[in-house]
């Protein structure tokens, strides 16, 4: 399947050479600074304008292993409790990134609630936005993309433990990339 882009031009530039740019912009790095080996991050999901640059400063320090699982909230009432896409890619201006075919069965396979869904990711921006970032900063990742739609406890620890099985069986490194809207209309007084 081919997971067309949904906010393209709206959270992020649909131009490819303004887009890249702009995540340059976003993820600017001092010369000799290393990159840092993680097991897992957290990042904002917002329209680049609004959290660009906070996802930018977190992903521009990763040594970035070539698998990633995206993990996030799924913002619309449609879809699986944990929709996984195990096939194909995600486009964005900057080509077509694609998914981890053997790392989604293996999810799939640990997680009784990660289901096969495009619905749930059709529309959902809080993946796509991590998208083209990867593919600036991680020229050749393969993905999986998780939207999760529950915030029923039992399936929230149900999920975190299969993600957590597979990580820790996995060959080979995997990142977990996490998002979060992190605050919604606060102001940075209250935030902090």
């Amino acid at each position: 399947m081919l997971r067309l882009p949904a906010v393209a031009g709206r959270f992020y530039p649909s131009d490819p050479a303004e887009l890249t740019a702009l995540i340059h912009k976003c993820t600017p790095t001092k010369s000799g600074e290393p990159r840092i080996p993680v097991r897992a991050c957290l990042v904002p999901h917002a329209g680049y304008v609004y959290s660009g640059h906070v996802a930018g400063a977190v992903l521009s320090r990763i040594a970035f292993p070539r698998k990633i699982i995206i993990l996030g909230v799924r913002h619309y009432p449609r879809g699986k409790p944990a929709a996984i896409l195990s096939s194909g890619a995600w486009r964005t201006p900057l080509g077509d990134a694609p998914v981890d075919e053997a790392l989604a069965e293996a999810l799939k396979k640990a997680g009784p609630l990660l289901r096969e869904d495009s619905v749930a990711h059709s529309a959902e921006h809080s993946l796509e936005v991590q998208v083209p970032f990867l593919q600036v900063l991680v020229p050749e990742f393969t993905f999986v993309p998780v939207a999760l739609g529950t915030v029923q406890f039992e399936d929230l620890v149900s999920t975190g433990e299969a993600i957590a099985q597979v990580l820790e069986s996995a060959k080979e490194s995997v990142l977990l990339l996490t998002t979060s809207d992190l605050n919604h209309y606060e102001d940075d007084a209250t935030t902090r």
